[in-house]
């Protein structure tokens, strides 16, 4: 029985984590939320991994809010950096694996075409510099890791594109959505999927991954999409705008490129 450790499991990621965790049964999986666990705080993370000896360690804890991230990005260097940091840090004094979730944002978007784990990252964001950062300390401490990068993640928990764009339909608000930016929509189900398969398997994985769902849309798109598929068409009007308010600068074109 491997036994994992979840980091951050009041995400949507985690929550994700948790519904498919009893379909694993060769993972024992032990869910610490942000509370449980602090991974800016070292003595934190101690405390938790002096309690189990964990083969792996699953890092859904993140700051993901990138408008904020640019206006305080101490918070978000604080989290996705330096936490990032001690728990790798951990993890190799207790010959634990680690699994940490990072983002298109770490690239420009400026290459318009898929980006291959080969390329280099050039962050424009206060977010995606914090994780970049976070994904370099791995490397520099640790060998045994998995970094997976995933793009505009969504799922029915938290607040994210998906969900907003239900509510308002469902509220008859009408819509207005950029088309300016490019990228693959990802559901957090299959990315849980996706990371409790590799555990479970035999195979040795290492290094930098990309998963996303594979489908190119821009925001408007995707938004047509959600409408669509929950019979909401005709319950709003969806516009589409070139000018998307926002303070943090976003990558035009963040595909990821996956096997």
């Amino acid at each position: 029985m491997k036994k994992v450790l979840i980091t951050g499991s009041n995400g949507q990621l985690g929550q994700c984590l948790q519904i498919i965790a009893s379909l694993y049964k060769n993972l024992e999986l032990t869910f610490k939320n942000s509370k449980d666990l602090d991974i800016t705080d070292a003595i934190s993370i101690k405390k938790t991994f002096d309690l189990v000896d964990f083969d792996y360690c699953i890092n859904c804890a993140a700051y993901t809010d990138v408008e904020q991230a640019e206006k305080t990005p101490d918070i978000a260097f604080k989290v996705n950096a330096e936490g990032v940091k001690n728990l790798a840090f951990a993890c190799k004094k207790r010959q634990v694996s680690l699994i940490h979730i990072s983002t298109d944002y770490v690239f420009d978007g400026e290459k318009n075409e898929p980006y291959t784990t080969d390329d280099i990252p050039n962050p424009i964001n206060e977010y995606g510099k914090s994780k970049l950062m976070g994904e370099k300390y791995i490397q520099e401490l640790m060998v045994d890791y998995i970094i997976i990068r995933t793009s505009w993640l969504y799922s029915e928990f938290e607040k994210n594109f998906y969900t907003s764009i239900l509510k308002k339909a469902k509220s008859g608000e009408n819509l207005s959505v950029t088309d300016s930016q490019t990228g693959c929509p990802t559901n957090a189900n299959n990315l849980a999927n996706y990371i409790l398969t590799i555990l479970s398997s035999n195979d040795k994985f290492q290094g930098i991954y990309h998963f996303t769902d594979g489908e190119i849309l821009n925001w408007f798109e995707f938004a047509e999409k959600i409408l669509a598929n929950n019979n909401l068409t005709k319950n709003v009007r969806l516009e589409k705008v070139k000018n998307y308010r926002t303070f943090a600068r976003r990558p035009k074109y963040s595909v990821l490129h996956i096997l």
